[in-house]
């Protein structure tokens, strides 16, 4: 058993002082003790605060940053950026896939991020071909996170279609189709991986992507409680197509055809109506949203107030990784809020007006859910996860514990997180990644092996 002894930590009930935090051997959290006095030899910080969850993550396209930045000759949108994707997805190998998250994986811990959901849909080689280990390529992604030391929830998905209405997938989707069976052989694959650290859920891409059937065949053989995440309503088109093949939106029809609650998290649900925005914070569902990649390519602002109105549980993530930053996510989810209702400090509640605690205290508490594992409080049982937040920087130096979230969220752009602690091991110190060097090697190495092959 280790211990850390903090002058000031953000706990379930809000900012205490001179807490003693305890973790076992297994990574759990034994006790967190308030108002404790300081033991010899024990390690002092000032300022802790529970790490990060990012729920929704496509690690490979971590290599494609700035790489689609580049005006088409007609009007650029997420179909032109997907088509851009996908023939770069054509040439990466499982080696690549392990290099790539290795290096997403560091960054997001370095930037306060200690869980991550991984919507894994690169399943197939470059032929079409399942590979001989139906999990090859997951359980790279499950190797790179092991490697970097960050919590993983692996979300195998299925896509089978390449629209509403059971279209064929084109040539370039090849890479991602699976069934419902294939789905399960991978989720049973991984079964003996799973731990402290690493959970295994599904992710039915779409209902573009996955028919109802499908989702139910799914589900019904899924061990209860795993997570289950969707992409849902992310851009108007899909809306529009939805609606001409179902009679219904997409949240509508996914809340028509399935019992939503606390396991489920729909990513996006960008284009809600006003009656789809009540009966999801109602279901208990999360909604994933991921402000910078949202914004980067075009999607459009999810309906947060009237959501946040009704009680609706809501998480961050980094999608396609144009940031590695949750202070950027919270940032740009309250910026686009106040850009578009013209009016300040949208994300509070009577409860808590400060903005920056309202944001990080809801992301901890919907990530958790969506990724199902014990992260996001520093609570006796919950994974011993958490941040030491650089106290001598300028930006903090001499600041309240009250005022530090809204401090960390709202002002400058440094990085305000010094050390990171997973699972009871420390994986960033003094800003640095443990494996830095080793893995930012690898990494750029094989963004240079797949440039040439793209060229």
């Amino acid at each position: 058993m280790t211990s850390l002894f903090a002058r000031h930590a953000l706990l379930p009930e809000g900012w205490r002082e001179n807490v003693r935090i305890e973790w076992c051997a297994a990574g759990s959290l034994t006790e967190v003790t308030p108002d404790s006095g300081h033991r010899t030899n024990e390690q002092r910080v000032e300022l802790v605060v529970p790490g990060m969850i990012n729920l929704h993550s496509h690690a490979f396209q971590r290599a494609l940053g700035g790489l689609t930045e580049i005006a088409g000759d007609s009007p650029d949108s997420f179909w032109t950026w997907r088509d851009l994707m996908y023939r770069f997805a054509r040439h990466i190998t499982p080696a690549h896939i392990e290099a790539i998250a290795a290096q997403l994986f560091s960054e997001c811990l370095r930037h306060g991020y200690t869980s991550l959901c991984e919507f894994h849909y690169v399943q197939r080689d470059q032929d079409g071909a399942l590979y001989a280990r139906p999990a090859e390529t997951a359980e790279r992604v499950i190797a790179a996170a092991r490697k970097s030391g960050i919590g993983l929830t692996m979300l195998p998905v299925l896509y089978s279609y390449a629209g509403l209405g059971e279209q064929p997938l084109k040539p370039e989707q090849q890479r991602f189709r699976t069934d419902a069976a294939d789905v399960l052989r991978i989720v049973d694959a991984l079964e003996p991986l799973r731990s402290g650290q690493i959970e295994v859920g599904v992710a039915p891409h779409s209902l573009r992507a996955a028919s109802v059937a499908q989702i139910r065949a799914v589900l019904a053989a899924l061990p209860a409680g795993r997570p289950v995440h969707i992409h849902i309503a992310e851009q108007q088109a899909e809306v529009d197509q939805c609606i001409a093949a179902t009679g219904m939106r997409p949240v509508a029809y996914l809340m028509d055809q399935f019992q939503l609650d606390a396991r489920w998290c729909l990513v996006h649900a960008t284009h809600l109506a006003e009656a789809e925005t009540a009966a999801l914070a109602a279901s208990g569902a999360v909604a994933g949203l991921c402000p910078t990649t949202e914004a980067n390519l075009g999607d459009g602002l999810f309906s947060l107030a009237p959501f946040l109105a009704a009680q609706g549980r809501f998480g961050i993530g980094s999608d396609s990784h144009v940031s590695q930053s949750p202070v950027e996510e919270l940032r740009w989810l309250e910026y686009g809020q106040r850009l578009q209702h013209q009016r300040r400090n949208v994300a509070a509640s009577a409860q808590q007006r400060r903005v920056g605690d309202f944001l990080w205290q809801g992301a901890l508490a919907g990530g958790a859910l969506a990724c199902g594992r014990p992260v996001g409080a520093l609570a006796e049982g919950k994974r011993a996860d958490l941040l030491v937040l650089d106290s001598a920087h300028p930006n903090l130096a001499g600041v309240e514990p009250g005022d530090v979230l809204s401090t960390l969220v709202f002002c400058g752009n440094d990085n305000l997180v010094r050390d990171v602690m997973v699972g009871g091991k420390w994986v960033v110190q003094n800003q640095e990644h443990v494996a830095q060097d080793e893995i930012a090697q690898r990494y750029v190495h094989t963004v240079a092996e797949l440039r040439t092959l793209r060229a």
